[in-house]
């Protein structure tokens, strides 16, 4: 049975909604983990500590959600990529999720026990199981646009020939590191200038008016490195979009300035980095003229701009190989069947507006700031 959407727009349907589900993690979930990282600099006293949990303690689980559907999606979706990055990134993503195994003990235990100790043992916890993950996301970005040290074999087997977690952390990669680090601890400052009151607010206004900057910084600055001094990859003649998922039926050449070359060809994607430039900016203008609700909008703006920026410079590479060009995962030979792709399409147009919407009444049900005298009145509340 002939399917309404032929291979080649599938496959370029689920790059799309793989974006939109790494900058939806990154909208939501990355505001609880800014917040999470800013939790012991901000929060002088229990009472503060504890109104910023409760800014995000009600939302936290549902926003994870966002990063459970981007694993299930590589999953399903790019099975070769899925593999491929846990080999080469194995300890990385082990920290990560150990981090985030980290967050949901630290909300649940923190309140358990009213001993000093305890709970600034669960407040740094929580803050590591913030800044970690907001690190290693960029981290394994920045080392994504360098190559991954892969190869892979005539029976599709895939073999890391990396040295492991310190080679990740390399001059780029954690100057990517960096640049999400600001971001989503800035987008965590906008959040807490929407929700919290009194010093709290004031101290996550300080906090912007650094993280903004640089994070924008970072930014121009790893794309002016990844435009001179990072080669990057491209196919050799017309790349075969509805063929099979076999990356080693294409030749690629790498060379210097290729990641530059979607832009030169569509001038619009310079929308991108443009957002990622003026979004952090204008959200740290927005926050000091009293509009944070804006702020936010701005901040999330730039955000999706920072994210998208690579995806568009690397298509249709999804993955390239350091150490075997052509063995390369790209949008066109890395994605699972066509059939697979068109009924978890269907299933997603079903589930991510109910997902949406819930996400939507959940915040408005929940809008307004978390006060001190909230916090007070009620000391035995659950976080």
């Amino acid at each position: 049975m002939d399917l309404p959407l032929d291979f080649a727009t599938l496959r370029l349907i689920w790059w799309g909604l793989l974006g939109v589900l790494l900058i939806g993690f990154a909208l939501t979930d990355g505001f609880d983990l800014g917040v999470g990282s800013l939790l012991p600099f901000v929060a002088k006293t229990d009472e503060e500590r504890r109104m910023v949990i409760n800014t995000v303690g009600a939302t936290w689980e549902g926003n994870q959600v966002w990063f459970i559907l981007g694993g299930g999606a590589i999953f399903a979706a790019w099975p070769t990529i899925y593999a491929a990055a846990f080999s080469g990134f194995y300890i990385a993503l082990f920290l990560v999720l150990a981090a985030l195994i980290i967050r949901p003990v630290g909300f649940e235990f923190r309140n358990k026990i009213a001993d000093t100790r305890w709970r600034s043992f669960w407040d740094w916890a929580l803050a590591i199981g913030g800044l970690v993950p907001s690190l290693v996301f960029g981290v394994a970005f920045g080392n994504l646009l360098q190559g991954v040290p892969f190869t892979i074999d005539a029976d599709m087997r895939i073999f890391y020939d990396g040295s492991g977690l310190f080679e990740l952390l390399n001059p780029f990669g954690l100057l990517a590191g960096l640049v999400s680090l600001c971001m989503l601890v800035s987008h965590g400052s906008v959040y807490l200038a929407v929700k919290a009151d009194g010093p709290v607010r004031d101290r996550a206004f300080r906090v912007q008016s650094v993280a903004a900057p640089l994070a924008v910084v970072s930014f121009i600055l790893a794309g002016l490195w990844l435009s001179m001094g990072i080669p990057g990859f491209e196919i050799v003649g017309a790349a075969v979009t509805d063929g099979p998922s076999n990356p080693l039926l294409k030749q690629v050449v790498v060379k210097d300035g290729a990641w530059m070359a979607n832009f030169s060809t569509h001038p619009w994607m310079w929308t991108a980095p443009a957002l990622g430039v003026a979004g952090p900016a204008l959200a740290l203008l927005l926050v000091r003229l009293g509009r944070p609700g804006l702020g936010f909008v701005a901040s999330g703006t730039g955000i999706l701009g920072i994210i998208s920026t690579p995806g568009l410079a690397m298509f249709p590479f999804l993955m390239p190989s350091s150490i075997m060009p052509a063995a390369s995962l790209t949008v066109w030979d890395s994605s699972s069947s066509e059939r697979t792709l068109f009924v978890m399409l269907v299933c997603t147009l079903i589930f991510l507006p109910i997902v949406l919407s819930y996400t939507a009444f959940v915040f408005r049900v929940l809008r307004g700031r978390v006060t001190t005298a909230q916090i007070e009145s009620n000391p035995s509340g659950h976080y």
